[in-house]
Parts: C-alpha cells; sequence; structure tokens
C-alpha cells in the first residue's frame, strides 16, 4: 500500500513504540478497544488482534523494534481498524518464501506473516532487503 490507510476523521491515528514484550500486549489491548469501537464481531474482533499480536512479535523480534500506528478507518459508509507496523530492520529478502505457510527464518512456526494476512481483510507488505519492513492491516466492520 503505497498510501495511508484512510483514517477516520474522528480520533485519528495512534503512534505507540514497539521495543518489548509489554508493547506487544500494548498493541493487543490498543487493537482490541479499537475493534470494539468500529463493532467489529466478536469473531473479527479476535482474528484482528490475534494478526496485530502476531505483526508486532514480528516487529520487535525480526526487525529489532519499530513503530505501531493504528486508528478508526472509514470508506463510504464501512468503519473499520488499521494497524501499520514498522520496522528498520533488515527487511524480507524473498517475500514470496515469507508468505509460505510453515516458512519460518527463526524458530517459530511459520504461521505469522501468512496466518496475520489470512485473518484480515486488507494487507499490505511493503519491505526490502537492507530497508526495514512495514505491513498494513485493515479488518472492516460487516
Amino acid at each position: 500500500m503505497t498510501t495511508p490507510p484512510p483514517w477516520a476523521a474522528s480520533g485519528g491515528q495512534q503512534s505507540h513504540p514497539i521495543a518489548k514484550n509489554g508493547d506487544v500486549v500494548r498493541t493487543r489491548q490498543l487493537v482490541r478497544t479499537l475493534a470494539q469501537q468500529s463493532k467489529l464481531s466478536l469473531v473479527d474482533q479476535t482474528k484482528l488482534i490475534t494478526a496485530a499480536s502476531e505483526l508486532a512479535r514480528n516487529t520487535m523480534v525480526y526487525g529489532g523494534g519499530g513503530e505501531l500506528r493504528t486508528g478508526l478507518v472509514q470508506r463510504d459508509d464501512r468503519l473499520g481498524v488499521a494497524a501499520v507496523f514498522q520496522d528498520s530492520g533488515p527487511g524480507i529478502a524473498d517475500v514470496d518464501l515469507a508468505l509460505t505457510d510453515g516458512w519460518t527464518s527463526g524458530g517459530g512456526l511459520g504461521l505469522g506473516l501468512s496466518g496475520a494476512r489470512r485473518l484480515v481483510d486488507e494487507f499490505y507488505l511493503d519491505t526490502e532487503a537492507g530497508r526495514g519492513t512495514t505491513v498494513t492491516i485493515i479488518k472492516w466492520a460487516r
């Protein structure tokens, strides 16, 4: 996604660092609050929170830390939640491989990026080896 998410005028976006385990917990809490505000169903809240948790962990572990920007988004009459995870880490050399179920660059299960992509309505990955990674996710209320 080369353009920013369609942030809703009310409330705008919030920015938070992701550098330690407590920041991953805070990410889940922030996203849960926004998911409730946007009237996502309980199932969709759980999907979004799970995806955000995985991406926050990836930002911390593989990107060396970074930043979360999150907030309500609006497109036409639809309300949703967007979360943008950005780091200045090593980037991802092979995006297709990184998005393959079961592949891992570390000791995990290999479901982080591919799993997060399946759990949300919109998933955008901007990365390049040596430049860092930005992942944007959006979940829309039904």
